[in-house]
């Protein structure tokens, strides 16, 4: 993506006009910098190839590793994909927060966020601020705001000193508001078994006490006594 010479925004959650100019930003297929309730990401239009090819270049990521994908609500996940007795219990515990879901993507889903296979990888962030954007821009690919193989971006300096001009819009935090681990991401596509990809903010054991033994995930009926 050419910003011709452009300078970066800067803003920080809170000023005023920080979501238009944000939804401004993805509406116009440009890249966004973004504190959430874990690492600082980049973000773009999910629906728009070229914005995501563009995240995936700012990073020096391939198409191999396509971005999670986050939404403003959790009932949004059906939307996405297949929801997994483990993927519906987790999301409920956890949702929003600091988890990542991967599902079986519908077959009919069309979104171009790289070589995903049949899969995608789905987050409800636990921010307002961040919902109340994604109200309004609708699905964004959000991938960690730095370059691939680098730490992650705890700030939007950070963010800034690896990714530069290819982002339109830096959003700085206020005081503490960002977590300092990345989300965890479990694999929920098959129903009956569950991995953790990434371990992160969610340790295993969070997920294990999470949910219930397999007769309870399969028949609740039974455990309610009907």
């Amino acid at each position: 993506m050419n910003y011709d010479g452009r300078v970066s925004e800067r803003l920080t959650v809170g000023d005023a006009g920080v979501i238009d100019a944000a939804v401004a930003a993805i509406k116009a297929g440009e890249l966004i910098v973004i504190p959430t309730d874990t690492v600082f990401g980049i973000a773009a239009d999910a629906l728009n190839p070229d914005a995501v090819q563009a995240l995936l270049d700012a990073k020096g990521r391939g198409r191999q590793q396509p971005p999670p994908v986050m939404v403003a609500e959790p009932f949004m996940l059906r939307s996405l994909g297949k929801v997994t007795p483990e993927a519906k219990y987790l999301a409920e515990t956890f949702w929003p927060g600091a988890l990542t879901l991967v599902i079986a993507a519908h077959p009919e889903l069309h979104l171009d966020l790289g070589d995903r296979g049949e899969t995608i990888a789905v987050r409800v962030p636990n921010a307002d601020w961040l919902r109340e954007l994604l109200r309004q821009t609708g699905p964004l690919a959000v991938s960690s705001a730095n370059l691939t193989g680098q730490p992650a971006a705890h700030s939007a300096a950070d963010a800034e000193a690896q990714l530069g001009e290819s982002v339109a819009l830096y959003v700085d935090e206020t005081a503490g508001a960002a977590g300092q681990l990345p989300s965890t991401i479990v694999d929920v596509t098959v129903a009956g078994a569950w991995q953790i990809l990434r371990e992160g903010a969610l340790s295993e054991t969070d997920i294990q006490r999470a949910l219930p033994p397999l007769r309870e995930l399969f028949y609740p009926e039974a455990e309610a006594g009907a």
